[in-house]
């Protein structure tokens, strides 16, 4: 009998993630989350409640008890990234890549723009001077802070962002360029 309850309730789960799926990633990408990120966050969701389906079978209104587990993930998802925010901490590499990105004018979310632009994203980099191209290098790839770069390189740091500056722009007018072709 328990055997049959649970799998009714894995049905149920199944049909409420199909259903209540887009409403869960259209109100994560609205909250500023990558496509990637929504659809990380909806599945482990949904994990974690398939992991716990013995304690499901006792649930009523499925697709209320999701949305309000949404909703205390969401605030601690958002919590977390205050913290982050409070202690200087960034995602260095994706606010470069999204200044690039807005400035070139692109939308990263067209298909054929995000199985391009990584290569000609390569490319222009190469092109780039050596200084401006080891400063984003060093933010993108390494992860390093403009305090740390300039500790290590001896720089200032108005050096370091003015050519983190100058790199983005330069890097915006190679896609831009890369989009005309």
């Amino acid at each position: 009998m328990k055997q049959k309850i649970n799998s009714s309730k894995h049905v149920d789960l199944v049909g409420t993630y199909e259903t209540e799926k887009p409403h869960l990633m259209a109100r994560l990408r609205r909250a500023g989350r990558t496509w990637e990120e929504a659809e990380d966050f909806v599945q482990d969701l949904y994990t974690e409640t398939l992991e716990n389906i013995p304690l499901v079978s006792e649930i009523r209104n499925l697709p209320a008890w999701i949305n309000s587990l949404f909703n205390r993930r969401i605030i601690d998802l958002w919590r977390h990234d205050q913290v982050k925010k409070a202690k200087g901490e960034s995602n260095a590499a994706e606010e470069t890549l999204r200044e690039i990105i807005t400035e070139a004018g692109l939308d990263p979310l067209d298909t054929y723009v995000r199985d391009c632009l990584v290569d000609a994203l390569n490319d222009a980099l190469k092109m780039l001077p050596s200084p401006q191209r080891k400063v984003v290098e060093d933010q993108v790839f390494r992860g390093m802070t403009f305090r740390e770069i300039a500790q290590i390189t001896g720089e200032s740091i108005d050096t370091l962002t003015a050519r983190k500056r100058y790199a983005i722009r330069n890097l915006a007018r190679a896609l831009r360029g890369w989009i005309e072709n």
